[in-house]
């Protein structure tokens, strides 16, 4: 049993989890926890249980041997640090850095490899075939029957941070196993996010519960408002979009703008409704989670869309590849060797470009196993790169102009930021590079703009009352946003029970009337599962 957010069982699974969590002695609440994280991994087929525990295991050993040996040898040189040169201090610790890194790379090979193999390894069977066909060969690799376990990438990615900040020195490893195995399995972080690090959440992941009333409620209205997002605007533009994006052909130019449109709605709603229950059913535990998107269709550059959008990944692949990268050994050898022939200023971004590049097209590739994910990576990656070189130019005209200043200009700038990321995100839909390539280009060939507003928008599985729903539902989203700025919806409401009540649930209401329905209340799977 897949136990979708959306879902009847879900629900049931939430409503008793809340109440054994603050009936059972504070001293279960966490073990109590773990077991329900447990239980939610189980419903996706237990053997995946197989995977979260090598990694819990692998994670919590490889931390304490990197620990037990800086601290062995940190307490043997201060036990005769009298007696010891520096430079017997300094190749002791060299001597133990070396094996602690050892440590560090094999537990990282082993996850990240299992996390590869599972991930990649029909797809890499998949480029083989091709180059072999290509070569006029008639063999082909048979594909693996792999199932890529629910939250992989996820847990993966935080519990490799673990390690790493562990053996960087950054905290002493974890010595309760069960502390670390509830790191690892949190189950509302599996689906969806958001990147946790151990040091940010292990103050009230660990530490026993008192309820509150205040948190609870601001946590119950959290998930209203996610569900809301889901099933009111993200399940409900996806049936025109699966339409629209099934047959390139036939929906070209204006119809390409359409899909532009409905999947930044879809992906917005889909995501930070994920994320909002996520966020809701922690706060009503007690634990704070870091935020994952400060309003990103507000940005103004690419560059900052992605310090809004998605921020804890960024955050992760920041801290553990773009920095380690740029200040690699081989690569900092090379800018050295670079400096004469093409310039100090070249050589000191050189460094910038290739840790940029590697962070895309990681950032690419974790997204998806295919050509078209890597595409939208190093698009990304190439407009980031252009605005950050052309940046002495857009400060020029900004100092002559003064348009910076302007709130036309600054609508402008969101509005150009908005629509360029749509194109950039089309390649998250259509089937294959060259098609989402030849979809974009109809946009400025087509000249067949009028079916947006002669009714052929009707005909894609959406009636009026669809649009107007959606629209409103957007509209409600878009003011919610400009009004928690300074404040929160519910922090404004906070004060007010009474009216606290009567919007939620009539958000609640509006969503169980409004709401796109699978099968029972199965809805349609998170975008982000598949990642």
């Amino acid at each position: 049993m897949d136990m979708l957010y959306t879902s009847y069982g879900f629900i049931a699974f939430l409503v008793i989890l809340f109440a054994a969590y603050y009936v059972v002695p504070k001293r279960v609440q966490k073990p109590v926890l773990l077991l329900f994280s447990l239980f939610f991994y189980a419903s996706y087929g237990v053997l995946q249980i197989i995977y979260i525990a090598f990694t819990a295991l692998t994670t919590y050993v490889s931390a304490r041997l990197i620990s037990a040996r800086e601290e062995a040898n940190a307490a043997y040189i201060e036990a005769h640090k009298k007696e010891l040169s520096r430079e017997e201090k300094k190749a002791r610790r060299e001597a133990v850095k070396k094996k602690t890194y050892l440590i560090m790379s094999l537990c990282l090979i082993a996850n990240f490899g299992i996390l590869a193999f599972l991930k990649y390894a029909n797809f890499t069977i998949h480029n083989i075939n091709s180059i072999i066909s290509l070569f006029g060969g008639r063999g082909e690799i048979s594909f693996l029957s792999l199932t890529l376990p629910i939250g992989i990438s996820f847990y993966t990615f935080m519990s490799m941070g673990y390690v790493i900040d562990v053996y960087r020195g950054k905290y002493p490893a974890d010595k309760n196993f069960f502390h670390v195995a509830l790191f690892v399995a949190y189950f509302p972080q599996l689906l969806l996010g958001p990147f946790s690090r151990y040091d940010d959440v292990k103050d009230t992941l660990f530490a026993p519960t008192k309820f509150n009333g205040r948190a609870f409620a601001f946590g119950i209205e959290r998930i209203i408002w996610g569900f809301f997002k889901k099933l009111v605007v993200a399940d409900r533009v996806l049936i025109a979009l699966k339409v629209l994006i099934a047959s390139p052909d036939k929906y070209p130019g204006a119809y390409v703008f359409a899909a532009m449109i409905l999947y930044a709605a879809r992906i917005y709603a889909d995501f930070t409704g994920g994320i909002d229950i996520t966020l809701g059913i922690s706060e009503a535990l007690g634990i704070r989670l870091k935020e994952n998107f400060i309003r990103p269709y507000f940005s103004t550059s690419i560059a900052e869309y992605w310090r809004r959008w998605h921020i804890t990944l960024g955050d992760w692949f920041r801290e553990y590849i773009f920095y380690p990268m740029s200040i690699w050994g081989p690569l900092t050898r090379l800018t050295k060797k670079l400096r004469p022939v093409f310039g100090a200023g070249f050589a000191r971004r050189f460094p910038v470009y290739v840790s940029t590049i590697t962070v895309w097209f990681v950032t690419g590739i974790w997204h998806g196993a295919s050509w078209n994910f890597v595409a939208w990576g190093m698009t990304n990656c190439i407009v980031i790169l252009i605005s950050s070189e052309l940046t002495p130019l857009y400060d020029k005209f900004h100092k002559k102009t003064h348009l910076i200043d302007k709130c036309p200009y600054h609508a402008f700038m969101i509005l150009r930021t908005f629509f360029l990321m749509g194109m950039i995100r089309m390649f998250d839909c259509y089937a294959g590079v060259g098609t989402t390539i030849r979809a974009l280009a109809s946009m400025f060939t087509e000249g067949n703009w009028g079916v947006l507003v002669d009714g052929s928008m009707l005909k894609l599985g959406l009636s009026a009352a669809d649009y107007i729903i959606a629209a409103a539902a957007v509209l409600i989203m878009f003011a919610v946003s400009i009004a928690g700025i300074k404040k929160s919806i519910r922090e404004r409401l906070a004060t007010r029970p009474v009216a606290a009540f009567a919007v939620f649930a009539s958000l609640a209401i509006a969503t169980a009337v409004f709401g796109v329905y699978g099968i029972g209340y199965d809805s349609s799977q998170f975008i982000y599962t598949q990642f």
